[in-house]
C-alpha cells in the first residue's frame, strides 16, 4: 500500500503531509468544508492532481489527518494498493423519492458480491436517514463488514455534499467495496457519553422526526431541560444528545438532534428513533470522551492478523464541540494504540456506520469514535 497526503487551507496552496509520490489509479478520500468543495476550481484542481484517480468527495465538520485535526481545508488521502482491488458505486437519495432504506439497499447492491470483504460508506448527511440507510444495506449483504459515516456542514446544517468523480452534490451516497485475499479490516465503536435524568417514553414519532415524549411536544420538553442553551438550538443540541432503548435493539444507542422543526414542535434527528422506546438526555465531558477514543482503538486492534497501514476515524460533530481546545486529544489516544506508522484520514460527521462492539450488523451511532483499521 502506498499512500499520500496533501491539504489546501482556505486562500493558501496546496500542502503536501507527505512525501510527494506518483500513484497508480488510486482511490483519493477527499474530504473538506462545505463552501471550499463547491468551488469549481477546487475541483478542476483535483482532477488534475489525479488524472486517473477515483476520487470521493465529503463535506465535513472537521478532517482529522495524522495527529491534527482541520477546519476551512481540503484534506486529502490518496491510496494505491497493490493486493487489494476495489469498486465504487453510488446512488442518490432523489432516484428513490426520499427513501433511505431503498436508497441502502439499490446501492450496495451494484457492487459485486463475489468476494466482497468490506463496504466503506461516504453518504450525504442532510437529506439521508442513516438508519434507515443501514438496514438496507445490511438486509441485502448480511454477511460484509460495513462501517463509514455521515458527511457533516459544521454546525450549520444547511446541507451536506458528497460524489464521486464528478462536482459535489447533495443527495449522494458513495460505497468502497474491497476485494482481495490479503486484506483484513477491523473496527470499534465507543462513545464516552452518560445518561442523565429520568428515562421517558417516546409516544409519538415518524422514522426519524420526534413529536411526542410522554405524550408532550418533544420540543417543548427539550427545551425546558436546556433552559437558556435553548436559544441556540439546533446547535446547542449536539452537546445534550438522546439515549436510545428499543425492543429493536439489544444495546442501546444514541441520536444527535440535527435540527429542529418549530411549527410542528418537534425534532429531527440523525436516525430513527421508535415508537415506545424510551429516551434519556446525555452528556459528558472531556476526559470522557479522550478516553472513549482509546477504548475503539484498544478493541478495534483486537484479533487482527496483520498490523494496521491505515485508520479510517469518523467522529461525530459533538464530540468536537465538547473538546474544542483540546480537540487533537482524540486523535493521539487513537495514535497511541494503533502506533504512529499507521496513515490516519476521518472525519467530523453528522452520524458513524459501524456494528455494535461483538456484533456485525451495522447501525447508525452518534456522538462515538468509530475507527475502522486496513491493511493488506
Amino acid at each position: 500500500m502506498k499512500t499520500l497526503q496533501l491539504q489546501k487551507a482556505k486562500g493558501k496552496d496546496w500542502e503536501y503531509l507527505s512525501e510527494k509520490i506518483k500513484l497508480k489509479k488510486p482511490l483519493v478520500l477527499i474530504l473538506g468544508n462545505r463552501f471550499m468543495l463547491e468551488d469549481q476550481y477546487i475541483y478542476n484542481e483535483l482532477k488534475s492532481l489525479f488524472p486517473d484517480g477515483h476520487l470521493v468527495f465529503g463535506s465535513s465538520c472537521g478532517e482529522l489527518v495524522g495527529s491534527k485535526v482541520n477546519d476551512q481545508h481540503i484534506t486529502v488521502t490518496a491510496i494505491e494498493f497493490e493486493r487489494t482491488t476495489f469498486e465504487v458505486q453510488t446512488f442518490n437519495i432523489q432516484e428513490s423519492k426520499g427513501d433511505s432504506e431503498i436508497a441502502g439497499k439499490e446501492v450496495v447492491s451494484k457492487l459485486n458480491p463475489e468476494g466482497l470483504k468490506h463496504i466503506f460508506v461516504i453518504s450525504e448527511g442532510s437529506s439521508v436517514n442513516g438508519s434507515a440507510l443501514t438496514k438496507g444495506m445490511q438486509e441485502t449483504l448480511p454477511k460484509v463488514l460495513i462501517t463509514g459515516g455521515l458527511c457533516g456542514d459544521d454546525a450549520r446544517f444547511e446541507k451536506t455534499l458528497a460524489s464521486y468523480n464528478e462536482a459535489p452534490k447533495e443527495g449522494e451516497i458513495i460505497v468502497i467495496g474491497f476485494y482481495g485475499d490479503s486484506f483484513e479490516a477491523s473496527f470499534s465503536i465507543y462513545g464516552g457519553w452518560t445518561p442523565f435524568g429520568p428515562e421517558r417514553l417516546v409516544t409519538k414519532s415518524e422514522g426519524n422526526v420526534l413529536y411526542e415524549i410522554d405524550g408532550k411536544p418533544a420540543l417543548d420538553l427539550y427545551k425546558t431541560y436546556l433552559g437558556e442553551k435553548a436559544k441556540d438550538l439546533p446547535a446547542s443540541a449536539l452537546i445534550y444528545p438522546l439515549n436510545v432503548k428499543s425492543e429493536e435493539n439489544e444495546q442501546s444507542f444514541v441520536r444527535t438532534i440535527l435540527n429542529i422543526d418549530e411549527e410542528k414542535n418537534a425534532m429531527i434527528l440523525a436516525g430513527d428513533v421508535p415508537i415506545n422506546s424510551s429516551v434519556q438526555l446525555m452528556m459528558t465531558n472531556m476526559d470522557s470522551i479522550a478516553a472513549a477514543s482509546e477504548t475503539a482503538a484498544i478493541r478495534a486492534m483486537e484479533g487482527r492478523n496483520e498490523s494496521p497501514q491505515l485508520a479510517f476515524l469518523i467522529s461525530c460533530i459533538g464530540r468536537k464541540l465538547v473538546l474544542d481546545q483540546r480537540i487533537e486529544e482524540e486523535i493521539e489516544e487513537v495514535r497511541g494504540i494503533i502506533g504512529e506508522d499507521v496513515v490516519v484520514s476521518g472525519m467530523y460527521s453528522y452520524g458513524e456506520i459501524a456494528p455494535f462492539y461483538g456484533e456485525r450488523s451495522c447501525k447508525l451511532h452518534n456522538q462515538t469514535m468509530t475507527i475502522t483499521l486496513i491493511s493488506e
